[in-house]
């Protein structure tokens, strides 16, 4: 018999009012477009869909962020862009009022956040700050930690000052690669310190709430390149996602995926959002996704049609893995699901 587990969908952007966008991995690497993004995201527009674009990255400002965007060929303002750094200063506000003294580590995204909520910017922490603000900035180096460290000695249920982070992205991808992200920064000075960090960014809810209500968002889709933050995010959020091949997360975390990090869409590229998306159909042990066929045969995953379109064969491995309730270690895992033709960094 042969069930049909998700009939025929629309393409992802049907009845989408808003296009929640992040950056870094989906709209570029470094300075330089990704193949695609461009073109597809205003294409959304001119068919009257709101964009808004939500980055964890915490060094630039929301004006220069959507300078970049004008540079790569998108129509974008400045309260287009929702930033971890304009998170993390909600979280503050509720716990230490300005003018109060905040030593900043990080950059010029979340200098100007802090100064523009009223703040005192200090990058030393002989200036008894109230709060550590921490955030991604390519040049913050060891001084900087240290600096952080030496604020943050006494835990805060013992009296020590709030410190919160912009975000704990592990990695972020470059023009020449993926390279250490903010998380790697935190980690750095929890390993100093014992002390854990109070995350403002993905994959926590409230820069997703501020970015629905700022586009007063009824029917959102979110666009990420990582499961752990973006779509793990989009879920805790309750909105729906997709995940794009073109940044961090390649075949095998799609694989992977816990169940409240599994996207409503896979897309190689962004020219998807656009293109009909492939029922997935259940036949016994077979799953199908367009032309691609895969068979959970007891402990083997494995491939009994590639199919003509890379992207469908992982799709269909991935329903049947996500719908047979074992995780991804429980399989012989065929090698061709694997595979990895969707990188673009």
């Amino acid at each position: 018999m042969v069930i049909l587990r998700r009939g025929r969908t629309p393409a992802p952007l049907e009845g989408v009012d808003v296009v929640l966008a992040d950056l870094d991995g989906v709209v570029y690497a470094g300075p330089g477009a990704i193949p695609h993004a461009v073109e597809s995201l205003s294409r959304a527009a001119s068919e009257g869909r709101t964009l808004g674009f939500i980055t964890n990255n915490a060094s630039r400002t929301d004006a220069s962020v959507a300078a970049h965007l004008v540079e790569l060929g998108l129509t974008v303002r400045p309260e287009q862009v929702v930033t971890s750094p304009q998170a993390a200063v909600r979280l503050l506000r509720e716990r230490i009022a300005p003018p109060a003294v905040v030593l900043v580590v990080g950059g010029e995204g979340l200098v100007v956040e802090l100064e523009r909520a009223g703040y005192t910017v200090t990058r030393s922490a002989e200036d008894a700050p109230a709060a550590v603000v921490q955030g991604f900035a390519p040049d913050v180096g060891w001084s900087q930690l240290a600096e952080a460290a030496y604020a943050l000695q006494t835990p805060e249920d013992e009296g020590g000052i709030p410190w919160i982070a912009t975000n704990t992205d592990w990695t972020i991808p470059q023009a020449r690669g993926i390279a250490p992200g903010n998380g790697t920064l935190v980690s750095a000075v929890h390993t100093a310190v014992g002390r854990l960090a109070t995350v403002a960014g993905k994959p926590e809810t409230p820069i997703f709430a501020e970015a629905v209500a700022r586009f007063g968002a009824r029917s959102p889709l979110f666009i990420g390149d990582r499961l752990d933050t973006d779509i793990q995010g989009a879920s805790r959020a309750g909105l729906r996602s997709a995940l794009v091949l073109t940044g961090i997360d390649r075949p095998k975390h799609v694989l992977a995926a816990g169940p409240d990090a599994r996207p409503d869409f896979l897309l190689s590229d962004l020219r998807e959002l656009s293109e009909p998306y492939p029922a997935t159909v259940v036949s016994g042990t077979r799953t199908t996704v367009g032309r691609s066929t895969v068979e959970i045969d007891g402990p083997d995953l494995r491939v009994v049609s590639p199919g003509d379109r890379p992207i469908d064969l992982l799709r269909a491995a991935a329903a049947a893995v996500w719908s047979s309730g074992r995780a991804i270690f429980g399989f012989r895992v065929d090698e061709r699901l694997y595979a990895d033709p969707f990188r673009r960094v």
